[in-house]
């Protein structure tokens, strides 16, 4: 099997476990279990909060002591038991605790996911995409699955047993811990002068284009989590009237976006005009979404806008980490690539979940219905205003200021 394929199941898997429950588990605690906005954050933060936590050890010992292969194989074997046995839960403070173990077995493999995959291509440039769209194939197949599934159980008249979506994206984290196994060997560099790979990585920020990158990178990231934390709320609220049974599948229409500007518009559009307008194209598609949002009619519009997922998230998180992959020095790859998952899917999502949590509970009142039931109703438009202005202002600032230096191409595995 070509390095290739194995690089691209990786990134299947890798993002199907995450697909599994990540866009979608929202609207089970919120009205499946009755958590509230603020705990509904608190368990969004926790896969960011383990972001922060653990690049810093596991980037360093992928780094300097075990295969980076090895790492991932036991971390996604541990985290499959921990995610089954999480699916199984309905209390809010175990669920929590579960979750909080779990994420941190996840959290890194996606920076090594990463790693791997540039020290393995010819050019990274020319081929990351061409891989990485595995992983977002991989997210369509977990969401398409996961609806097929509630479907099924629906028309068989039974309950669904637990947390499903924690329960499928458990399954698949076993299958990913045997299948690291068979990932490209990718020792650590034992003939590095410098032992502390990630305060290497720290020392990029010298530079102060490196610098607004990474400030700029943090903030769109918190905006990011107004989206997987309140998407699937908002499409199954009497606003936009998306059954939940359907809403998983409907979610999809952002990775199947994010497929074709992968495979096709990002290999075409960053070689020809560089890192930077490539990133201000993905900020700038960010307000556009949320506007959408916050008008929140015609549904059918507001149902489309997910298309522009794909203008998001790669246009900007995926340029991202090609650019970081640019810029850093050789050895010390895996922890750069950690720390600007640090950056955003841990300090950046950390607080967007916090923040998109905080900002839900504020626009909700409770109201009371014709009939005298009490009944808490969110103001979508109010929600989505935020995110939409912090996006323009990034926008604006990385356009003035970001200054993107010539001659630099995406390095070349040796």
């Amino acid at each position: 099997m070509s390095t290739k394929v194995r690089l691209g199941i990786m990134m299947f898997l890798e993002y199907a476990i995450w697909g599994a429950w990540y866009p979608v588990l929202s609207a089970y605690l919120q009205n499946t279990l009755n958590f509230t906005g603020i705990q509904v954050g608190m368990i969004y933060s926790l896969l960011p909060l383990a972001t922060i936590i653990s690049p810093f050890i596991a980037g360093q010992i992928a780094d300097r002591y075990f295969a980076s292969e090895k790492v991932i194989a036991v971390m996604q074997l541990v985290g499959g038991v921990l995610l089954i046995l999480c699916s199984q839960v309905t209390a809010y403070s175990t669920m929590m605790w579960l979750l909080l173990l779990y994420c941190m077995m996840y959290a890194p493999t996606m920076a090594l996911t990463n790693s791997i995959a540039f020290i393995n291509m010819q050019n990274s440039e020319k081929d990351f995409g061409k891989i990485r769209v595995w992983g977002t194939i991989g997210w369509i197949v977990a969401g398409l699955l996961l609806a097929g599934w509630r479907m099924a159980s629906k028309s068989l008249g039974g309950p669904i047993a637990g947390a499903d979506t924690l329960l499928l994206g458990g399954i698949v984290s076993l299958i990913m811990g045997f299948q690291a196994f068979s990932l490209p060997h990718t020792p650590p560099r034992k003939d590095s002068a410098k032992p502390w790979a990630f305060i290497e990585a720290l020392k990029m920020l010298k530079d102060k284009n490196f610098l607004l990158f990474i400030i700029i990178s943090f903030v769109v990231a918190t905006e990011l989590m107004f989206y997987y934390v309140l998407t699937a709320p908002f499409l199954v609220s009497n606003k936009i009237g998306v059954s939940s049974t359907s809403v998983s599948a409907v979610m999809v229409i952002a990775q199947a976006a994010e497929i074709l500007v992968l495979a096709f518009l990002l290999p075409y559009f960053l070689p020809k005009y560089g890192i930077r307008k490539t990133l201000t194209i993905g900020i700038l598609a960010w307000p556009l979404r949320y506007i959408i949002f916050a008008i929140g009619k015609p549904a059918w519009l507001v149902i489309a806008s997910l298309s522009l997922h794909g203008f998001c998230f790669v246009f900007f998180f995926a340029a991202a980490f090609i650019y970081v992959d640019t810029v850093a020095p050789k050895d010390i790859r895996h922890s750069a690539q950690s720390f600007i998952t640090l950056v955003t899917y841990g300090l950046g999502n950390y607080v967007g979940s916090l923040f998109a949590g905080w900002v839900q509970t504020y626009f909700t009142k409770t109201v009371a219905t014709p009939e005298g039931v009490q009944e808490a109703v969110t103001n979508w438009t109010g929600v989505f205003i935020v995110p939409c202005f912090l996006t323009v202002v990034c926008a604006v600032l990385f356009l003035l200021f970001f200054k993107d230096k010539t001659g630099r191409k995406p390095a070349v595995a040796k």
